[in-house]
């Protein structure tokens, strides 16, 4: 179906698929611009079966992959893979897919991990990442006792020459205890 040569067109024709209704990519399968893969999932209907020569000419990735098959079963439109023997009318092909579902679960799972690991690890050498604060600890603290001492939000922008927005949603992250009471008088 995407991206053929004689033998995968040859698999495709042998495994009963019309001619007519071969679509073909002429691109990697990660690329995201794939007008051949756009018009064969707009062309199949339910009770259809999309057939792929390969997995890796459906999707992007595993989870890419999983979330076109699950969206191909959502509209009542089965999957077969020739090289993979994946055939999700079956009962083995069903089962196939929620291995490979399981597989892309476990994943991302461990690709959360290890990211988390290496923050942590980051963190103990004394490294913090995201973004910098908007206001330094110097200049919150001496807008902090300008406001304690009466300055409206409006002068404290002028005088310290920081957004309004920024001062809000600053006070806001630090809570600030004047914020909910002085937001409404300024």
């Amino acid at each position: 179906m995407i991206r053929l040569t004689h033998t995968k067109h040859d698999a495709l024709l042998a495994a009963g698929v019309d001619a007519r209704h071969i679509f073909e990519d002429h691109a990697s399968g990660a690329q995201d611009d794939r007008p051949g893969l756009t018009s064969a999932l707009a062309f199949v209907r339910p009770g259809d079966v999309l057939v792929v020569w390969k997995l890796d000419r459906l999707g992007r990735s595993l989870s890419h992959l999983l979330s076109i098959i699950a969206t191909l079963k959502a509209n009542q439109i089965a999957f077969r893979s020739l090289t993979e023997g994946m055939d999700t009318t079956t009962a083995s092909g069903e089962l196939l897919f929620h291995v490979f579902g399981a597989l892309a679960q476990y994943e991302r799972a461990l690709t959360k991990e290890r990211v988390l690991a290496g923050l942590n690890a980051a963190r103990r050498r004394g490294r913090v990442g995201g973004r910098p604060p908007a206001i330094a600890q110097e200049k919150l603290d001496a807008i902090v006792e300008a406001l304690s001492n009466g300055m409206s939000k409006a002068a404290v922008c002028r005088t310290f020459g920081v957004k309004r927005t920024t001062l809000i949603e600053t006070l806001d992250r630090i809570g600030w205890p004047g914020l909910i009471e002085n937001h409404r008088s300024d």
